[in-house]
């Protein structure tokens, strides 16, 4: 009989470097699924892991793989007191997303580093993980993966937007689920803030003081990405490429890049979400935070935006992550076709034993 009740322990560490969110959850299956969040926790990088992982897709392939070798460990100590301090037991699986190096789908390549096979075995634990590689072996882009969370934990919403180094979203829509990358967020705002000495800016309030650059947000918006058609996700490496250096071009005070940035993205979910006036929108993840972001996109849109527990807000993705390992545990379908554009729904993911 295939296993209805999990406790496992649901890992993430996102683009903008926030930290690792980790989050032990209680999953149950009645028909529906059920979840509880038990104990939940982020921990910030230190200055040295900060850099390291701030300029991961620089590095020589050699160099990259002793890192993950590295990370793997370090991943594994802080999951160790994650599970220490809460004095956690009886825990199915630890399931683990690990951290972004190289996200070219086009090019058949993702990679994750904090996914080394010994992790298992430094943690005394299975471990779930390396959720992406099998998505774009199947023709995928390997990202987003939060979607199938979305349909089965949280089908009361329209559509759910997570906040974080990107804006990602996704929703139903002729019977299947539709999901993909939106624009960068706190990837490029955390970006420019940190050239007046701040990791983020509070509420928004510095962007709230800046000028709209109407031919850079006119630029901005043109940007091919926007018009592509989903399956699409965006990486780093295209915003070195097509945002920092367009923003660099301008020459403008921090204030007024903020401001312009801010308004191009409340203007690219507004896009997606539409103009009506009832549809319930699911916003979470750290850009959350940002007030005047918040009310730009109300601006924008008329859709009632809904702000869920602080709980939901900082670790919903982690809390994912550890039902996409339940779901693998039990071989069901993790990762959708409609999402990826893989050639089929699967069931992804690595299970290492200890």
């Amino acid at each position: 009989m295939i296993k209805s009740k999990f406790n496992v322990i649901g890992v993430m560490s996102g683009t903008s470097l926030d930290g690792i969110d980790l989050v032990f959850a209680t999953f149950d299956y009645d028909n529906a699924w059920h979840f509880e969040i038990n104990h939940a926790e982020t921990i910030a990088y230190n200055n040295e892991w900060h850099q390291i992982l701030k300029n991961l897709v620089l590095y020589t392939s050699d160099k990259l793989l002793q890192i993950d070798k590295d990370y793997t460990v370090y991943l594994s100590n802080v999951i160790k007191s994650f599970i220490q301090k809460n004095n956690i037991k009886n825990i199915d699986a630890i399931c683990s997303h690990g951290h972004t190096a190289l996200h070219q789908p086009n090019e058949k390549l993702t990679y994750q580093i904090g996914n080394q096979p010994n992790i298992a075995k430094l943690l005394n634990n299975k471990v779930v993980c390396d959720f992406r590689v099998q998505d774009v072996n199947l023709g995928g882009q390997g990202a987003p993966l939060v979607p199938i969370g979305d349909k089965l934990l949280f089908s009361e919403y329209d559509y759910c937007i997570n906040l974080g180094g990107f804006a990602n979203v996704s929703y139903e829509a002729e019977n299947k689920r539709i999901a993909f990358d939106i624009c960068p967020i706190n990837i490029v705002l955390n970006h420019y803030v940190k050239q007046l000495g701040f990791d983020y800016d509070d509420e928004g309030k510095i962007a709230s003081t800046g000028t709209i650059n109407n031919k850079l947000l006119k630029q901005l918006n043109a940007l091919d990405f926007y018009k592509e058609i989903p399956p699409k996700s965006l990486g780093l490496e295209w915003v070195n490429s097509h945002v920092f250096s367009l923003i660099n071009s301008y020459n403008l005070e921090v204030k007024d890049v903020l401001r312009t940035f801010v308004e191009h993205a409340a203007i690219q979910i507004a896009n997606i979400i539409g103009k009506e006036n009832q549809k319930l929108v699911l916003m979470t993840g750290g850009g959350v935070y940002n007030k005047f972001l918040i009310e730009r996109v109300k601006q924008h849109s008329k859709n009632k935006i809904i702000i869920p527990s602080k709980t939901i807000i900082e670790f919903k993705e982690a809390l994912i992550f550890g039902f996409l390992g339940v779901l693998k545990l039990r071989d069901e379908i993790n990762c959708l076709q409609s999402v990826t554009g893989a050639k089929k729904d699967h069931s992804s993911g690595e299970i290492y034993l200890s």
